[in-house]
């Protein structure tokens, strides 16, 4: 199959998504009626200053929270009323987290780190191979028995990136994977991520508040106070 073929098939639909927070008789309204779709292949770009709502939008697009009303497809099932088991079932097995605090396990290998979400996988063959491969693929293959304590920022995030990866997920979620790097590490993340995108055509949906780093995607959806305020195609 070809990537314009790939291309057509809808890997997210969220129509009409809202989020609150109760108090007591106090509402708290994070999210507004968010609609949009996202196709396999997509690079796509959720921008927004701090409080716009964009990471808890990106909470419930990969199963880490819930709507609190609203209708959301992945692959073109119904997620709003999975149980939570399912919901954790998917969230390993359909997407994969890079965040800007790395998130990796402390005093752990950089093989192990990766290894993790395949332990909690329905197939545990030749666990060590398939993360031994990833970890190559990110430029980290002479890192895997260092522990993370002893590699760079950048290091960090490439070991994040090959964790995200290592069960071939749906959709990689990226929340400010820049935001604790330096200038040159920072770019380096970007192109490794525009890489896997053109070269594999995985799926990437990026947090930033940066537009700099918007800049690098094909599609931004804007957000302010929990609305869309533009869905835009990046000129190139």
């Amino acid at each position: 199959m070809t990537k314009s073929l790939r291309l057509l098939k809808k890997v997210i639909k969220a129509e009409n998504l809202k989020k609150e927070y109760r108090n007591g008789e106090i509402v708290t309204k994070v999210l507004q009626e968010i609609s949009f779709e996202i196709k396999q292949g997509e690079f796509v770009a959720i921008m927004g200053p701090s409080g716009s709502g964009k990471s808890t939008l990106m909470h419930i697009l990969g199963f880490l929270d819930r709507a609190t009303s609203g209708d959301y497809h992945f692959e073109g099932r119904e997620i709003t009323k999975l149980k939570d088991d399912e919901l954790a079932f998917l969230r390993n097995e359909k997407v994969g987290f890079v965040f800007q605090s790395f998130n990796l396990l402390p005093r752990t290998t950089v093989l192990d780190n990766v290894k993790l979400p395949l332990t909690y996988s329905h197939s545990k063959k030749n666990v060590d191979e398939i993360a031994k491969k990833v970890l190559e693929s990110v430029g980290l293959g002479h890192r895997l028995n260092y522990y993370t304590n002893q590699i760079s920022g950048g290091e960090k995030q490439r070991v994040a990136i090959a964790r995200a990866l290592v069960n071939n997920p749906s959709v990689i979620f990226a929340d400010e994977p820049t935001g604790n790097l330096d200038s040159k590490s920072g770019v380096e993340i970007v192109q490794i991520l525009l890489d896997l995108n053109k070269n594999i055509g995985t799926t990437l949906i990026f947090v930033t508040h940066d537009p700099e780093i918007a800049s690098h995607t094909k599609r931004v959806i804007s957000l302010l106070d929990g609305l869309i305020t533009e869905d835009r195609i990046v000129e190139k």
